[in-house]
């Protein structure tokens, strides 16, 4: 189904040539009855971004592949639109998704800025702390959690226009996975709400990302004592957040 002037676009970021996930995403979508198009995923870094070479360095022990730094522009790029167009909330899913399209016509039609959620995972790829803090939202037995950690991936989620505008004021140095950063409660301040249980699943599918980012061995930078100590520093904030969740703040 095409975008059209719907308050909740939703948007799905998809390589232009890869025809074969495009196809399949669309014959799985065929009978969504909210508005969706394909954004076109960026290869490159674009305007409004700073890459930080040596914080990558530091934070991951190598520098980031080809396809995260596009994966990250692309999700950049959606914010970047969103605030262009004064799009009020939208639905950012990537392509190899399997979607509960009933349950996202309910999400679309609610306007979270109401809710005080201006950003809400729709899946993630690890375990991590969480605290429940809705039930029965939208629906019996599907709860909004917030997550606390390192939950990763960014295969769908719901933003305001004020969390796209908190994203790209957090997000416009380039110093880790777009996941990563995103994930950054503690430090940027906004808060990892997600949906439990998610309504998307993640494909079978080789990711567009590439694996060869698992396989490089961390470079110098990231075992210096100055990183360490960054690190140390981070999981004792980690742990504060924990506390401050956990008693409702």
């Amino acid at each position: 189904m095409a975008e059209n002037a719907s308050p909740c676009p939703v948007v799905v970021i998809s390589m232009t040539d890869d025809h074969r996930r495009r196809n399949a995403f669309s014959t799985r979508a065929r009978d969504a009855k909210v508005p969706w198009r394909f954004f076109d995923a960026r290869t490159e870094l674009v305007d409004g971004l700073i890459y930080d070479e040596q914080a990558v360095e530091r934070n991951k022990g190598r520098q980031l592949t080809k396809g995260e730094r596009g994966c990250y522009s692309s999700h950049f790029a959606v914010w970047q639109e969103m605030v262009r167009n004064g799009t009020r909330q939208c639905i950012v899913l990537e392509d190899d998704v399997i979607v509960d399209w009933a349950f996202l016509e309910q999400l679309c039609a609610t306007d979270l800025e109401t809710h005080s959620i201006p950003y809400l995972r729709l899946y993630a790829k690890v375990p991590t702390f969480n605290r429940v803090v809705r039930r029965n939202f939208l629906q019996h037995s599907r709860s909004v959690v917030e997550l606390v950690g390192h939950p990763y991936g960014t295969q769908g989620y719901a933003i305001t226009l004020e969390g796209a505008r908190r994203f790209l004021e957090a997000c416009a140095t380039v110093r880790r996975p777009i996941d990563d950063q995103m994930d950054r409660s503690w430090d940027h301040g906004v808060r990892n709400y997600a949906l439990f249980p998610a309504p998307i699943v993640e494909e079978f599918v080789p990711s567009g990302i590439g694996t060869e980012r698992f396989s490089a061995g961390r470079g110098a930078a990231y075992h210096a004592p100055r990183q360490r100590l960054a690190r140390w520093i981070d999981r004792q904030r980690i742990r504060a957040k924990k506390l401050s969740v956990l008693s409702g703040n």
